[in-house]
């Protein structure tokens, strides 16, 4: 038995409910998406039910150390490959015990788990650190990424407060979605029309605001003059600014590809 879902965390949860509530030993979970036909097992589809999820959710919070509460979540976000399997049984580590498991790392499931979260949660850290954001002619301050995880939901936060005077919009251009803070509120919104490069995030140059070009060619001529060529360490440069975060860069975009 191979239970699919919708790829949401809901959906995930429900998958979980669902093998308590009916006592499922499912060989796999996955999505419909990833799910490849076999002669040798069967699917059920899970229909995220928020209930079910939110009961699952709060029961599993209450068995997770203070400082781990989102555990779960980092890791389902890695959307690696068997990532739902480990976490579900993660989850019947966590019911079983009286005490938490999620400091367990002799648990080879436990261990995978955490390695996942951590990879997110620096994923999600790059974001904010590397994020460069271009404003356009009606006042919105853009900004197109392509991490390597799901973790856009896990920048909100600074942004929201970092740039609370600002209207923006950070948009995954890999999972073509993205999240719009108008000021009062985020909201998740898909664009149709993309009027920026799907490669490197640039806006059209007819969007931009007039005085975006000016602010990018400074910033250049800065970068440009504090630079000590004499100092320079690149395998400690790539090291702290990994090379794949380089094209969302301003002051990166006319470095040469060789270096």
């Amino acid at each position: 038995m191979i239970l699919l879902y919708d790829s949401s965390f809901e959906g995930f949860l429900s998958v979980v409910f669902e093998c308590y509530a009916h006592k499922l030993e499912p060989a796999d979970v996955c999505t419909e998406e990833s799910f490849q036909i076999s002669a040798f097992s069967e699917k059920q589809f899970v229909p995220t039910q928020s209930s079910q999820a939110e009961r699952v959710w709060k029961g599993w919070q209450k068995k997770l150390s203070s400082k781990l509460k989102q555990l779960p979540y980092q890791a389902f976000l890695s959307g690696e490959r068997g990532i739902e399997f480990k976490l579900l049984q993660f989850a019947r580590l966590s019911f079983t015990s009286p005490e938490p498991v999620d400091t367990n790392f002799g648990d080879p499931v436990i261990l995978e788990i955490r390695k996942a979260a951590r990879r997110v949660t620096q994923e999600a850290m790059r974001m904010i650190q590397f994020v460069r954001f271009q404003e356009t002619k009606d006042g919105v301050f853009f900004s197109g990424v392509s991490p390597r995880y799901d973790v856009l939901s896990m920048t909100l936060y600074h942004f929201k407060n970092r740039f609370a005077d600002q209207r923006w919009l950070v948009y995954d251009m890999k999972r073509d979605y993205g999240f719009y803070y108008d000021l009062s509120k985020i909201e998740e919104v898909t664009l149709n029309e993309k009027t920026f490069n799907v490669r490197d995030g640039r806006l059209s140059p007819d969007i931009l605001n007039e005085g975006e070009v000016s602010y990018e060619s400074l910033w250049n001529q800065y970068y440009k003059n504090i630079t000590i060529k004499e100092r320079l360490n690149l395998k400690c440069h790539k090291n702290h600014m990994p090379k794949r975060y380089w094209i969302y860069l301003t002051e990166k975009r006319n470095i040469p590809r060789s270096i």
